[in-house]
């Protein structure tokens, strides 16, 4: 999470430490009222790029206002999933873009932003090729089929409904979600069967 602002100071507190008044907080400007769908496309085009020449899929960019600053939400996955180093390699190629976009004279934001780089959860819709592939053995619902994605390439998937193998096409799909798994009792390893092995045993060299 990157903040932009004036360094060392937290929300609510002065420079040099000492927090404001309740009569300072008021005067606090609250974040410029712009149009927010017009930021999140002037961020998206500056950040598309740089993403993507670090290796990753832009998936979403949202820009909201909170309080005295704006919120970038950027949701950004690859092949292998997101871990937390590619967050913070992503955040600040993206921070730096952003920076030096303004420092040029392009207005991207106005005033202070923080910035926030996540990969996608489980109910991020299922729209594009890639997002079929990286679900590849997860069971998802789509046009009224549930099933177990078991083949996924350029034209689209194999899914398997009850056994039945189904090939759609991605023109064919609509968006998918991916279904939430929980094991059964029975099949569940609750890894304690060693435990009661091992009972039995000590309890036989007792005798």
């Amino acid at each position: 999470m990157t903040q932009r602002g004036r360094a060392g100071a937290r929300p609510g507190q002065r420079p040099g430490g000492r927090r404001r008044t309740e009569d300072e907080e008021s005067r606090v400007p609250a974040a410029p009222r712009i149009d927010l769908t017009a930021a999140r496309a002037r961020v998206r085009a500056v950040i598309e790029p740089v993403v993507s020449e670090a290796g990753y899929d832009l998936e979403d960019v949202s820009v909201s206002r909170a309080g005295r600053r704006h919120v970038v939400r950027v949701l950004v996955d690859t092949d292998g999933g997101i871990s937390l180093d590619d967050v913070a390699i992503v955040s600040r190629a993206i921070s730096t873009a952003l920076d030096a976009s303004e420092e040029g004279g392009a207005e991207v934001l106005a005033g202070e932003y923080q910035l926030e780089v996540g990969s996608p959860g489980v109910d991020r819709p299922l729209t594009e090729p890639r997002h079929w592939r990286r679900n590849k053995g997860r069971l998802v619902a789509v046009n009224g089929l549930t099933g177990r994605i078991t083949g996924a390439d350029d034209e689209g998937i194999v899914l398997d409904v009850d056994g039945t193998p189904r090939e759609l096409t991605f023109g064919e799909l609509g968006p998918g979600k991916v279904q939430i798994e929980f094991k059964r009792l029975d099949e569940a390893d609750f890894g304690d069967e060693d435990d009661d092995e091992d009972d039995e045993d000590e309890g036989e060299g007792e005798e």
